[in-house]
């Protein structure tokens, strides 16, 4: 695609940008006043959903279908970088040099902080309905905390224990799980990922209906999918070098 074309591209995607934005900012309500039409029909929500956090009323309810597309942006980077990052015609993978010194105290540290974190992202993907936080969050911290491990100076032991082997079928499961959620409201009438399933009580682990399900399925997908995105930035860098 030449300049110019990618110009006139770019032109016509940016006037109908700024067309829905000024309707949208002319039916917004005012800056500052006590109207905050987004606010109760959140608020609305959670409690018609028995869900403590209206945060993920929105995302994985009333707005499911945004998470829903977000997942499969999520899912296509991961292929794409897999593709883009695998060994070319010129290139080839060693082992990789002998581990950096690394000072005892920061490898202490860092093991110590590894589990812990771990723990924490469980802890915020299982209660993303009662508590800040949620599926995307928790997967962050989950595969984060699994990479402590490279930061604390030992690529060989990440390798060793990081689930990169099953990570890429576990990512594309839970994928399809959340298409099954959705499906289970499209069966009902209800609509695509529509809440269907019984509510149970406001501020108990087993409430939200749908809710908790596709905040734990975002949460495996998220987790899964950035250590293999991980994975393969680190083999890039580490294991892939030019013949």
């Amino acid at each position: 695609m030449s300049r110019r074309a990618r110009l006139a591209v770019f032109l016509v995607a940016a006037a109908g940008f700024v067309v829905c934005w000024v309707l949208a900012l002319s039916g917004a309500p005012p800056v500052g006043g006590d109207v905050h039409p987004s606010r109760d029909s959140a608020t609305a929500a959670a409690v018609a959903r028995a869900t403590a956090n209206a945060v993920s009323v929105v995302n994985y309810d009333l707005r499911g279908m945004d998470t829903f597309g977000e997942e499969t942006i999520l899912l296509a980077s991961v292929i794409a970088a897999t593709a883009l990052l695998r060994p070319a015609g010129d290139e080839r993978e060693h082992t990789p040099d002998a581990e950096p010194w690394v000072l005892p105290t920061t490898r202490l540290l860092g093991l110590l902080v590894l589990p812990i974190t771990v723990l924490l992202g469980l802890d915020v993907i299982a209660h993303g309905h009662l508590t800040p936080g949620g599926g995307f969050q928790g997967g962050v911290v989950l595969a984060s905390g699994v990479h402590l491990l490279y930061l604390a100076g030992s690529y060989g032991a990440l390798q060793r224990v990081r689930p990169q082997a099953w990570a890429p079928p576990v990512e594309a499961a839970a994928g399809v799980a959340l298409v099954a959620v959705g499906l289970v409201g499209l069966v009902d009438g209800a609509g695509f990922l529509a809440n269907v399933l019984p509510t149970g009580t406001l501020g108990a682990f087993a409430s939200s209906g749908t809710v908790v399900v596709v905040n734990a399925v975002i949460g495996v997908a998220v987790g899964s999918g950035l250590v293999v995105l991980l994975a393969q930035f680190l083999r890039q860098d580490l294991v892939v070098e030019d013949r």
